[in-house]
């Protein structure tokens, strides 16, 4: 994999491209700055003067080694530019989700120290403005835009990013050799960011993670999957997400590929076809969500579109399995009447989507495969830098997270006993190792240092082995990691068999009708589900029918709407155990959504709150158990 320069921390990966690329007219990264213009490319001479007035700024402002500094922004060139400063004078990132509400944002604030806090827009700089005094580390706000409130600027301790940007320029020049100096300093076992999990129960915890934990990854997993410096790819997923940081930032960077970023992450269909990617980093949902607006055209289509649609996909699996000769030309006839469309939609050039943050269910994974756009799916946790393990181009297994990645030890432990029953570890392939299944564990440079100011927590996810413990459950395959749900996740029925509700609720993604299914049951002689529709798909349905009603809530209750979803879970229901069946459901009148607090800002599902929210739902399914 061309790594194009050496480094041992990102402080070293950051000056080592910036001399490389010195005087090139090297593009590192792509942005619009207006929406009615294209993109704008940022050269390294420019990216170079950039962080270095922004590193004089922190400089000035009293900030060194180890010193956090709080980031709230959606992904773009100045999240770049303060994150690389912020590593060049070997400070902490402290980077927070834009849909935080300001009480978890003073929290974070509060819990990891910050000191300065940049934020983007008007909507994020009124958070930081209200729980600045509860704040008692931070010294500033620093704002990439003018608000259009301009009351919020008023406040002494607002600043604009432009006003850095000036004074930063002439205080590099007076800071320059201090700044040399932390450079120097900055060692690999240091941390160089704080990233905070949204957890799906109790306060947010920040994994300490070093410039080790993240360089080690990025170098083992650029091993594992090829992009060189003619790649391009599209950013939208949260930089403040280990997933994106690692594989969507450091590691394109590190290889001289380009970053685009998205407008947002509602504009990710328009951006494809202009930016024109070779990879697309992205979580489930996004796949998820072409596959559904695909099937739903098929559907709606004639009977030889339908005809054509099935003979192009059994076609592409044929492909996919090897066969060649005459599947090679009718494969050619299918890409031109079916997936030179959805290719178009990409831009044309993507060679590979790469997924992780959640499963992704086999039929879209089966899916994507024989349009010719291979998804390689990966597992790891923002404890882990996040990569454990991946498929890689050429050697894809649907249904699997992939191998374990160079340098890492990934283990498989009895859930009853403690014992370890298998383990792998990247240096070892080939190997067609298969294990029972057990509690996924890791071992290796990527497993954080800890969680800040929190001994306790760390203790109970890493043991004195050394052993992170993931609370996940999966087992080997022929060598590959295969992913069954979360052990806190499993219901035990009345008869005492154990239900892992995750595979479940995956297996129901690829329905039109459903947006979120939550499976529950826990001590119940069956299994129910929690149903929020796809409301979209439901009034088409209502007008097509010509059903009339007065809001939501009636259309729930409509016998017709009702009889959709019986359907529906009757037919996904026949590849389950007799155990795992859903026998009832209850349709849910709301969406999931983080500020509602049923999902995380990576989209996991908040159960606790969900049957707390919902718990009389709950309870009249299962009144007469």
């Amino acid at each position: 994999m061309p790594i194009l320069v050496p480094f041992d921390t990102l402080t070293d990966l950051y000056i080592n491209l910036s001399k490389k690329y010195a005087g090139q007219n090297k593009a590192g990264f792509h942005h619009k700055l207006d929406a009615s213009n294209g993109y704008e490319p940022v050269y390294w001479d420019q990216i170079t003067e950039d962080v270095q007035a922004i590193a004089g700024y922190l400089t000035s402002k009293g900030i060194k080694n180890g010193d956090p500094v709080g980031i709230l922004s959606e992904n773009r060139y100045e999240w770049a530019v303060v994150d690389l400063a912020i590593q060049l004078i070997g400070g902490i990132n402290v980077s927070l989700y834009t849909t935080l509400p300001p009480n978890q944002c003073e929290y974070i604030l509060q819990d990891s120290q910050a000191k300065i806090f940049f934020v983007s827009t008007g909507i994020q700089l009124k958070k930081a403005v209200e729980v600045f005094e509860n704040c008692s580390d931070l010294k500033e706000v620093l704002a990439f835009e003018m608000p259009k409130n301009k009351k919020l600027i008023e406040n002494d301790f607002v600043r604009l990013f432009d006003h850095a940007m000036r004074e930063g320029k002439k205080l590099y020049k007076e800071h320059d050799d201090t700044i040399q100096g932390y450079a120097k300093k900055v060692k690999p076992d240091d941390i160089c960011t704080l990233i905070y999990t949204s957890g799906t129960t109790g306060k947010p915890k920040g994994a300490m993670l070093t410039h080790n934990n993240i360089c080690s990854n990025v170098k083992a997993a650029t091993q594992h999957i090829y992009w060189d410096d003619k790649d391009t790819c599209l950013s939208f997923l949260p930089l403040c997400h280990s997933f994106e940081r690692t594989a969507g930032y450091y590691a394109i960077i590190s290889c001289g590929a380009e970053i685009y970023y998205a407008e947002s992450v509602d504009t990710v269909s328009r951006n494809l076809p202009e930016v024109k990617p070779t990879v697309v980093i992205s979580v489930p949902r996004l796949f998820e969500k072409i596959f559904n607006v695909i099937n739903k055209n098929v559907e709606e289509g004639s009977a030889v579109k339908q005809k054509i649609f099935k003979w192009a996909l059994n076609t592409g699996q044929k492909y996919v399995d090897g066969k060649r000769g005459l599947v090679s030309l009718q494969k050619s006839l299918a890409d031109k009447l079916v997936f030179d469309k959805l290719k178009e939609k990409t831009g044309g050039r993507v060679r590979l989507f790469v997924s992780g943050g959640a499963a992704l269910p086999p039929d879209i994974d089966t899916f994507f495969q024989c349009a010719g756009l291979p998804i390689l799916q990966g597992y790891g946790l923002t404890e882990t830098s996040p990569v454990m393990t991946a498929n890689r181009p050429g050697d894809l297994m649907v249904g699997m997270v992939g191998t374990v990645i160079p340098g890492v030890t990934v283990g498989i432990q009895s859930i009853e006993t403690g014992e370890i029953m298998a383990q792998i570890n990247g240096e070892e392939y080939p190997t067609n190792l298969s294990s029972e299944a057990g509690e996924i564990l890791c071992k290796g440079p990527n497993v954080m240092k800890g969680y800040w100011r929190n001994d306790e927590a760390t203790k109970e996810m890493i043991d004195p082995d050394g052993w992170l413990h993931t609370g996940d459950v999966g087992r080997f395959v022929d060598g590959y990691l295969k992913i069954t749900d979360r052990i806190k996740h499993m219901l035990v029925n009345a008869g005492g068999k154990n239900i892992y509700p995750g595979p479940i609720e995956d297996m129901f993604k690829s329905s039109k009708w459903i947006d979120h299914l939550v499976v529950i049951g826990e001590a119940q002689n069956f299994m129910a589900a929690l149903i929020v529709p796809d409301f979209d798909a439901l009034q088409k349905f209502a007008d097509s029918e010509g059903i009339s009603y007065a809001g939501t809530d009636e259309l729930l209750e409509l016998d017709e709407v009702k009889s959709v979803y019986k359907k529906e879970m009757a037919q996904f229901s026949k590849s389950l155990a007799s155990h795992e069946k859903i026998r009832d459901f209850r349709l849910l009148p709301n969406k999931f959504t983080v500020e509602t607090g049923e999902i995380t800002p990576t989209m996991k599902v908040k159960r606790r709150v969900i049957a707390d929210k919902y718990a009389h739902l709950i309870s009249d399914i299962f009144k007469n158990e």
